[in-house]
């Protein structure tokens, strides 16, 4: 299943509203608020390439406060270290 990570500009003082649009959205594996250049980052799961696509582009993009994003498809990821070994996934 493809994941991407996805860096999103809210309008002013709207961080915390698309924060929890998001932690609603099943699709959404975390989300979190952010200080810097992004106001949220979320790691976003979709069944297929398309999928993940259409999350972004139709469920993300579309919500009525967000101003912009940066998406980025997750080629490789890594779990937790767990009992001083590195897990990759």
């Amino acid at each position: 299943m493809p994941e991407a990570l996805v860096c999103i500009n809210t309008d002013i003082n709207s961080a915390e509203d698309v924060f929890q649009e998001l932690k609603a959205c099943r699709e959404v594996q975390e989300a979190f608020r952010v200080h810097g250049v992004y106001d949220i980052v979320a790691r976003v799961k979709g069944e297929n390439f398309e999928d993940l696509v259409n999350i972004v582009n139709t469920r993300i993009k579309q919500l009525s406060q967000v101003q912009t994003i940066l998406s980025m498809l997750i080629i490789e990821s890594q779990k937790p270290i767990q009992n001083g070994e590195l897990v990759l996934i």
